[in-house]
Order: C-alpha cells, then structure tokens, then sequence
C-alpha cells in the first residue's frame, strides 16, 4: 500500500475537529512515507489533508473534474488530473491507490464510499477501506449498516469490508495490516 485515496468535504465542517482530525491524517499519511490520492480541491477537508500531506513531503495526487477544476483546484499538487466527469474522477482515483479511507463530508463522500464498498462487496477489489470516524460523525451511517444486516439486505461478514476507527494513525496501521478475504455477495 503506497498511496492512499481519501475522499472527504470540500466544506470545513462547523466542528474545527474535523479539519484538525484531516490534517491529523495528512500527518500520519506522510509519516508512513506515504502518497495521498483525493479529489483535487484546494479547499475545506481536501485541501486541509492534502497540505498536511505536502508539508511533510509526500506525493499527492488531485484528481477533478473539468466543470469546477477552474474554481477549486489546487495549484500545489504534485500532480492534478483534469477529467471529464465525476465518474472518471472516482474510478481514477481509485485505481491510483492502495487502499481508501473516508474523513466526514456530504453526499459525495457518502456515495464514493459506499461505491468502493459496493465494489469490495461484489469481489472486485481487494483493497483495504477505511473510515475515520470523527467526533462520532458516521455513527448514525454504521447503525444504518446494522440496521441493514438486521433487515437482511447485508451479510455480517460484509461490514468487516469497513475498518473503522477515530484515530488517523491507528486507521493507517490496520489498514497496514489488512488481510484480505474472499468475499462472495451471493453465497448464503
């Protein structure tokens, strides 16, 4: 696992803990001696991971869309992709890095990490996904995954695809550490 992709908001969030926790992992992220893969963007979390991982030496790779590259991109980048859609951002992005870790955002965050999730689901990735759960931020989203394992829409084992965890370098190291498993969406 050299680099990782980090999806999370282009909003600082109302909590200064969330922009302290993303520059915590950018930290962690370039202690590892590790490359960041993220969306490109200059501001909010994204920019906030990305500087953190510049500032301590590392790679880091934007990937963004054309239609708001011009608004947002950021210009320090080791290397910034310009590409046609959303869709091509993710799948870049994605096969760019080793492994995925989610710090809180919006709708986009939600729905590139439960796509990579989807993917692990279906057995056609791999890679280990993480999620940094700050301040309790997705604790309403793992109950919603209970809920479902409850309901019978997912199996137990498929929330073992998710590592969670509060703290950045401990996030890195179970990552680190991930051994993958076979696992089969339609087996009972």
């Amino acid at each position: 696992m050299q680099d990782v992709c980090v999806f999370c908001g282009a909003s600082p969030g109302e909590n200064p803990i969330f922009m302290q926790s993303a520059k915590a992992l950018g930290e962690a992220i370039s202690h590892a001696s590790m490359g960041l893969v993220y969306g490109g963007a200059k501001v909010g979390l994204m920019g906030q991971v990305a500087n953190a991982v510049l500032a301590g030496g590392q790679k880091v790779v934007g990937v963004i869309p054309q239609s708001f590259a011009h608004k947002v991109s950021h210009e320090g980048l080791t290397q910034l992709h310009v590409v046609d859609s959303m869709h091509t951002r993710k799948a870049m992005m994605f096969e760019l890095a080793g492994a995925c870790i989610a710090l809180p955002g919006g709708f986009g965050t939600l729905e590139e990490l439960t796509e990579v999730l989807t993917w692990a689901q279906l057995g056609f990735h791999q890679k280990p996904i993480g999620l940094l759960n700050i301040n309790g931020y997705y604790d309403a989203l793992l109950s919603f995954f209970d809920q479902a394992v409850l309901a019978g829409f997912l199996k137990p084992k498929h929330l073992e695809l998710l590592i969670v965890h509060h703290d950045p370098t401990q996030l890195l190291q179970l990552l680190k550490d991930y051994k993958p498993q076979t696992v089969v969406k339609w087996a009972n």
